[in-house]
């Protein structure tokens, strides 16, 4: 994801995409290929289409802490989605300047789960008494970059991680990784004309060895069919519990999106369209897919 422009927000971007990509091989990997292919020259020409975090709401956390990161660097808080069979809650913000990713921050609504399993969950947050990011210089970037990789929580037991999992995959992945950034979105219509579609990047992925989630199908599309997205399955981590016990659990992804050019735009020439000019936001039921990402459904395959 690094970038250009030297900016506090693509800084503290910039230092979140070198952890992802360390635990993520999928991102090296994907990258390696393009420039093989000659898609690109480097990481920074690869266009973000957008990264995603993933939050529990509860109390002194959630979207309502999260988000006070992205908007204190202008970003704009953008529509609301609710995902009713998973449980969650979500909102985009839309970055100041096009050289910027879109933010998709989702949140669990604790309270809807069983009680057993919110018992699991605060438990382990009931320590939190006050908003950390109030806490946080948000101009200082080390230190913002910093809390991305800080415990907030003490580590689960294998015990609890497994019977959150039977409930909410979502609860069990962020109970292990916290707010490790979920995934970043390669922009698949700024590539050349050959790569340009989904179908054929896709394509190209699997011929590189990079599996795809197929849940609602490899390609997942709007009702209005302007946005298209697909997503990698997740890499796998080795984690170890509260107890000492390990084992392999699913950790980050990639995306892989491609936004249309508004009906009434298609008469522009391709080298006048700016992200302006095309399908903007998310749609609920191909976000609903992609969270499968991390699902062991899809790691399974």
């Amino acid at each position: 994801m690094k970038f250009k422009s030297t900016t506090p927000m693509t800084q503290i971007l910039d230092a979140l995409f070198k952890v992802y990509e360390a635990r993520v091989p999928d991102v090296r990997k994907i990258t390696q290929a393009m420039i093989e292919k000659g898609m690109v020259e480097d990481q920074t020409d690869i266009v973000n289409d957008h990264v995603a975090f993933r939050t529990l709401g509860v109390p002194n956390l959630g979207i309502a802490s999260f988000e006070k990161i992205f908007l204190a660097h202008d970003y704009s808080r953008k529509d609301f989605y609710h995902f009713e069979s998973k449980k969650l809650d979500a909102h985009w913000y839309a970055p100041p300047t096009d050289d910027l990713p879109r933010v998709f921050i989702s949140e669990l609504k604790v309270d809807l789960l069983s009680e057993p399993t919110q018992h699991i969950i605060k438990k382990h947050v009931s320590q939190i008494t006050s908003d950390p990011v109030d806490a946080l210089d948000l101009n200082d970037v080390n230190a913002v970059a910093e809390f991305f990789q800080t415990p907030l929580w003490s580590l689960p037991s294998m015990t609890d991680y497994e019977n959150l999992l039977a409930e909410s995959e979502y609860a069990a992945w962020v109970i292990y990784n916290r707010y490790y950034l979920n995934h970043y979105t390669i922009s698949v219509h700024d590539l050349p004309e050959k790569f340009n579609v989904l179908e054929s990047f896709n394509g190209f992925l699997k011929s590189i060895g990079i599996k795809l989630n197929d849940s609602g199908g490899e390609i997942k599309t709007s009702q209005d069919k302007l946005l298209r997205q697909s997503s990698s399955v997740a890499n796998q981590v080795q984690a170890t519990f509260a107890e000492g016990a390990t084992r392999k659990i699913a950790g980050s992804y990639v995306e892989f999106a491609e936004r249309s050019v508004l009906p009434e735009f298609c008469d522009l020439s391709q080298k006048l369209i700016q992200r302006k000019h095309r399908r903007e936001g998310f749609e609920t039921s191909n976000a609903d897919r992609i969270f499968e990402s991390t699902f062991t459904s899809q790691l399974k395959k």
